[in-house]
C-alpha cells in the first residue's frame, strides 16, 4: 500500500484526491466515489480504458490479469493430439489493444 501511495513522489492519499493524481483510468476512478461524474467527464472528453487493473476487470466481470490470472491455459484436444486454446472473449483485454 505504501509503495502505490508514493510511487508519484509524494504521498498521495487512498482518496478521490489521490487516486485521481494516481490514475488514468476511467473505469478504476468511477470505482471509488463520484461515479456519474467520472464517467460524464469520461464521455465527454473521449477517453478510453487499456482495462489492465483490478478495478476494471471485476466491473467488467473479466479474469486479472495476475496471479493464477496471467497466463493463457493450453490443453490437450480429447479428439487429437493437437493443442487448443480457450475462447477467447468478445471483448479482448489485450493490453495493446483499446477497448471503447
Amino acid at each position: 500500500l505504501a509503495d502505490v501511495m508514493t510511487f508519484k513522489g509524494e504521498v498521495l492519499g487512498i482518496t478521490r484526491f489521490g487516486l485521481a493524481k494516481m490514475k488514468e483510468s476511467v473505469l478504476m476512478l468511477a470505482s471509488f466515489e463520484k461515479t456519474v461524474d467520472h464517467l460524464f467527464d469520461a464521455a465527454i472528453h473521449g477517453r478510453s480504458d487499456h482495462i489492465v487493473g483490478v478495478s476494471e476487470c471485476i466491473i467488467l466481470g473479466a479474469p486479472v490479469q495476475i496471479g493464477t490470472g496471467a497466463f493463457k491455459l493450453l490443453y490437450k484436444n480429447p479428439e487429437g493430439n493437437t493443442l487448443s486454446r480457450r475462447r477467447q472473449p468478445l471483448m479482448s483485454l489485450d493490453t495493446r489493444e483499446r477497448n471503447l
